[in-house]
């Protein structure tokens, strides 16, 4: 074969396979862990990060369910597990994990702040699996390495992002006042969470943790840092100190994801607000609310009912660059498709 011939060839095969690349989705698992959090994501590469890992023991139910998610997705490791803070619903799972599927990176915040009793053995746990892997200290402003994908750290041990990431800078019509901000504030683990913006092309998510409201505030107002997103995963489980009008209408999603579970989260408040974001076209819950009521999803969006034996069935988000993504409700198959705001 001719030199010129083969180098052709290669340059063929080589942009063929990049245009393939280019087409593979970013895939998100919503797993159901009964009102705590995980979240499943794999990279059009195959590179997976896992945010948070639910509660511990329940007979290994939470890992059990993530490993459900892992095998799914046809992964064997945990790429990057992002632990957005110290807290038993986000990290009492990870040794449980840890025994049934290998962990590489580890991303924290640092310390918990929380020194009870209860709090140092959460964190101590942890720390016993953390030093089996590599660690990597979150800051605002930093990104996290996944090939595929931008992950983006918001906020982090308190702090937020000084400067708006691409796409943000916008003043924010919807900021009150300071003196109009709820009082008190929140010294609690909830108030260090790493908070993600993950970006696929114009897809975007935004994954906070359990942020509570000043620091929400800091981060949108009176300059929204973040910019609008395509899909919103609910803050705090939709409790009513997380996930206020002035953050929720400034990120304006197309379709909001409801990690709460029957009995946590999911309140009025925050699920007030979420129906009231103007532009939202979906909103699904991976459990309907006991405390939410009407304000609840249709049964169709929901993945967890409480009139059913709970399955731990998840939510599935299939994304493109291009914009558009894909709802799956695992429980019974429904699926809608939304496409990007011009």
């Amino acid at each position: 074969m001719k030199r010129g011939c083969a180098l052709w060839i290669f340059l063929v095969l080589t942009v063929s396979c990049v245009l393939a690349a280019s087409l593979k989705p970013l895939r998100i698992y919503f797993i159901d862990v009964e009102g705590g959090q995980s979240t499943l994501l794999v990279s059009p590469s195959g590179q997976s990060m896992l945010v948070d890992t639910g509660w511990p023991d329940h007979n290994n139910r939470d890992a059990q369910r993530i490993q459900a998610a892992a095998r799914d997705a046809g992964i064997k490791q945990i790429d990057d597990l992002i632990i957005t803070h110290f807290h038993e619903d986000h990290v009492g799972g990870a040794p449980q994990l840890a025994a049934l599927i290998p962990i590489r990176n580890f991303v924290d915040h640092g310390s918990t702040v929380e020194t009870d009793p209860h709090g140092e053995a959460l964190y101590n746990a942890y720390l016993k699996v953390r030093s089996k892997g590599h660690h990597i200290l979150a800051r605002p402003g930093m990104e996290i390495p996944i090939a595929g994908m931008k992950v983006e750290i918001l906020s982090a041990a308190g702090n937020v992002i000084g400067q708006p990431v691409l796409g943000g800078g916008e003043h924010n019509p919807y900021c009150p006042t300071e003196s109009q901000l709820r009082p008190g504030v929140d010294t609690s683990e909830n108030a260090q969470s790493v908070g993600l913006l993950i970006t696929l092309g114009k897809f975007r998510m935004i994954d906070l943790g359990d942020l509570t409201w000043r620091k929400e505030y800091a981060l949108v107002c009176p300059i929204n840092r973040v910019g609008r997103v395509e899909l919103y995963l609910t803050t705090h489980h939709g409790l009513n100190i997380s996930g206020e009008s002035y953050i929720v209408d400034a990120l304006h999603p197309i379709v909001a994801i409801g990690n709460n579970g029957a009995n946590k989260g999911g309140t009025p408040e925050a699920f007030t607000v979420i129906h009231n974001s103007p532009g939202l076209e979906g909103f699904w819950e991976l459990h309907d609310s006991l405390a939410a009521g009407k304000l609840n999803a249709p049964a169709a969006y929901i993945a967890n009912l409480n009139t059913q034996e709970d399955r731990g069935h998840w939510i599935k988000v299939t994304a493109y660059p291009n914009g558009n993504f894909t709802v799956t409700n695992s429980r019974n198959g429904k699926s809608e498709t939304y496409h990007p705001r011009p």
